[in-house]
């Protein structure tokens, strides 16, 4: 059975940092895409940040690129987003997946076919 959990979330101040894990079990991911995904209360879940083939492809939405580093260790099946110079627009869930299909790096959340259950993101301004 493939279970995702995240960890890491939590409540920092504005221009503080975060760093999520995602830890997966159930098969081996590392030939896969994994990827973040966020959720603000009445908002569609969207594309924050994806990497395949240890790190060689990563992608990242144009709101958090130079902010957040999306990382993995394949040997722990584990990926990592490093959230730097938090807003409070960043507030959300935050949820890791993982697409087996063949796309380098999906930003459509149709493409991903396991998720977690997401972790909490709070930024105050």
């Amino acid at each position: 059975q493939v279970q995702l959990v995240e960890s890491g979330g939590g409540l920092v101040q504005a221009g503080g940092s975060l760093r999520l894990s995602c830890a997966a079990s159930g098969r081996t991911f590392s030939r896969f895409a994994m990827g973040w995904f966020r959720q603000a209360p009445g908002k569609e879940r969207e594309f924050v940040a994806g990497i395949r083939w240890a790190g060689l492809i990563t992608a990242y939405a144009d709101s958090v690129k130079g902010r957040f580093t999306i990382s993995r260790d394949n040997a722990n099946n584990t990926v990592y987003l490093q959230m730097n110079s938090l807003k409070p627009e960043d507030t959300a869930v935050y949820y890791c997946a993982v697409s087996v299909g063949g796309a380098l790096v999906p930003r459509d959340k149709v493409r991903y076919d396991y998720w977690g259950q997401g972790t909490q993101v709070t930024v105050s301004s």
